[in-house]
């Protein structure tokens, strides 16, 4: 199964047991439907589904008016660059809701196109500064795991939160993987525990790191692996205590912020630990960054797995 459609699926199981779920945006009920993401959903009779013009500002002016008065607004749209035009309700709106009490929801779902060869209006990859711009609660999604638990339990969940998911993965096979623990909130998920490296993944970048892990395993090497599934602080306890196991840490981060989620969490670690190795794999930055030009992290497997320890 693709990814594309196991989602799809999860929107559906989640839509179709709820009333009063208000579905928008631009093509979400024709054309596309955002290439298949919000085709055919489930819905129950208090709920409905439409098609919205291109404005932005004003789409999630309009979701947050529906999560006053109780519905929950699911506003689907095809990219992040889009969600820049709603800056201001995202910062000033979102901050006169903290002190409402709601019953219904606000939710985004903003595809990240980080496929590659869009051009710079359409690259924007960037979740961590949407975070951090007004601290909003906002999850990506990477496998059958995280999509199941984010889905069902914050999707329709009262109050305001972006969903972000991956344009690349989107078109590829569901990665299906076995979990080990995550905190209650969804912060974290946890896949492997090993005992001579903790790798941890941000954004939308576990692929690399389940590739990591099998390297290492070959060369005689175990790594845990954590997946970071939001981006704003959190209780690192549960990471921070297996880095104290291993004492080396190799982070990855695909997205193209310059203030990396990932930093405040090393200085907690280095706080209260002396790293023995650590290695940072994130976007370098070069002239022609905003050409089209291919999003995939360019990672020496290689060279990581053979000289990290030496």
């Amino acid at each position: 199964m693709n990814f594309l459609k196991y989602f799809n699926g999860l929107l559906s199981n989640v839509f179709s047991k709820n009333e009063n779920v208000y579905v928008y945006g631009q093509n979400v009920a024709t054309g596309s439907c955002l290439s298949g993401l919000t085709r055919n959903l489930e819905l129950t009779k208090s709920s409905k589904i439409a098609n919205s013009p291109n404005s932005e500002n004003s789409l999630v002016g309009i979701g947050f008016g529906a999560m006053l008065r109780g519905i929950h607004a699911v506003f689907c749209m095809k990219q992040q660059d889009f969600l820049l035009l709603g800056i201001d309700h995202l910062v000033n709106t979102n901050n006169i809701m903290r002190n409402e009490t709601v019953n219904g929801s606000f939710t985004i779902i903003s595809i990240i196109e980080d496929g590659g060869y869009e051009g710079p209006q359409s690259a924007l990859n960037n979740f961590s500064d949407f975070a951090s711009i007004a601290r909003i609660d906002c999850y990506s999604i990477t496998n059958n795991i995280d999509a199941k638990a984010i889905i069902g339990n914050k999707m329709l969940s009262p109050g305001f939160k972006i969903i972000g998911i991956s344009q690349r993965l989107l078109s590829q096979s569901l990665i299906e993987i076995s979990l080990l623990k995550n905190d209650d909130h969804l912060n974290y998920f946890q896949y492997k525990d090993g005992n001579d490296v903790t790798i941890i993944c941000y954004n939308f970048s576990l692929p690399y790191g389940l590739e990591i892990v099998e390297r290492f395993k070959e060369k005689g090497f175990s790594a845990s692996l954590f997946s970071i599934n939001t981006f704003i602080s959190f209780d690192y306890s549960a990471i921070i205590e297996d880095v104290s196991k291993t004492k080396n840490i190799i982070i990855i981060d695909d997205s193209k912020s310059c203030n990396l989620s990932c930093y405040e969490l090393i200085n907690s670690i280095q706080d209260k630990y002396k790293l023995e190795n650590k290695r940072i794999i994130k976007r370098d930055y070069s002239s022609d960054y905003f050409y089209p030009r291919s999003d995939v992290l360019d990672i020496d497997y290689e060279n990581i797995v053979t000289s990290f320890f030496k």
